[in-house]
């Protein structure tokens, strides 16, 4: 069995038996074509069922030498260890080559997040005057008001809007569906863009039940919803690194901090592993210092 004809089952397999997203099936190709470039830049082209484990380690510290930081390391070994379990349920293999193989360690770094100061600021430097500032006041509302991934945000429909209960409807990564709280100051602003100003846009065929749209009528995208938060953040003078993803690390963490239950947060992330929400669970310095000055009995 070659390659391509691998590449070929392994996405079917990953797409039928998996469920998983477009996304994530291209993100796992991707990872198997890093193997076959490992080869093939050692003119040593071997079928996929001949590969070794010393092959994968030999592979492992050429991404290394490469300059592939750890993360993105793990992230590859795990598609790749994807698809040798794929050749074995495929009988293409008896044993899989990568079962032994360990992810690289990676420290754990806390997520940058903003203050409720910060992010008024940024929310505040929406201008309202120009037709698109009450989308993106109702965008970034419901980012924070929600925790959505970025992704979550640019695909939210109309139907999946129960906002007469508080609570909208996400399709997350693999497609699995969450209910999610959301806001009422985030429901407030999503009313006035749906009611008052999406009226107005002139939607593409096909693209009727998104929320968000762009000014030619299709659903907004993650490049442009990043370059949004970055020129308000810009405008509010914060000079953070923001993304997106930073309010959805702000609304975990602001939660958390106030006494909310770590499972909840877990539930409205979507997070498969308590573990995942866990990196959110990190105080304030300053408290923590007062904490121990305050009660450690050596302070």
């Amino acid at each position: 069995m070659d390659w391509q004809s691998s590449l070929r089952g392994f996405k079917a397999y990953l797409k039928l038996e998996r469920s998983l997203s477009v996304n994530t099936i291209e993100a796992y190709l991707h990872d198997v074509d890093k193997l076959l470039q490992f080869f093939m830049s050692r003119f040593e082209v071997k079928e996929p069922a001949k590969v070794t484990s010393t092959d994968l380690k030999n592979f492992l510290v050429w991404v290394n030498q490469l300059g592939m930081i750890p993360s993105t390391q793990a992230r590859v070994l795990s598609g790749l260890k994807a698809f040798f379990k794929y050749l074995v349920l495929e009988n293409k293999m008896d044993v899989d080559p990568s079962a032994l193989l360990e992810s690289p360690k990676m420290t754990r770094k806390l997520p940058d997040t903003l203050n409720i100061l910060e992010i008024n600021k940024i929310i505040d430097a929406i201008d309202l005057s120009k037709p698109e500032g009450m989308r993106n006041k109702a965008m970034l509302e419901t980012l924070y008001g929600s925790g959505l991934r970025v992704s979550e945000l640019t695909g939210l429909r109309i139907s999946n809007l129960h906002l007469d209960i508080e609570f909208i409807k996400i399709l997350g990564k693999g497609n699995k569906e969450r209910l999610v709280p959301i806001g009422s100051e985030a429901i407030k602003f999503l009313k006035i863009f749906i009611e008052d100003i999406r009226v107005h846009i002139p939607v593409k065929p096909g693209k009727g039940d998104f929320v968000f749209l762009n000014r030619r009528g299709s659903p907004i995208s993650r490049v442009m919803v990043f370059l949004i938060i970055k020129g308000l953040a810009k405008s509010a003078g914060i000079s953070k690194s923001i993304s997106p993803h930073t309010f959805r690390h702000s609304f975990a963490t602001h939660l958390i901090e106030g006494g909310a239950d770590l499972r909840a947060v877990q539930e409205m992330l979507g997070h498969e592993s308590i573990t995942t929400t866990e990196i959110y669970t990190h105080l304030d310095r300053d408290y923590l210092r007062e904490v121990i000055v305050q009660f450690h009995p050596r302070s």
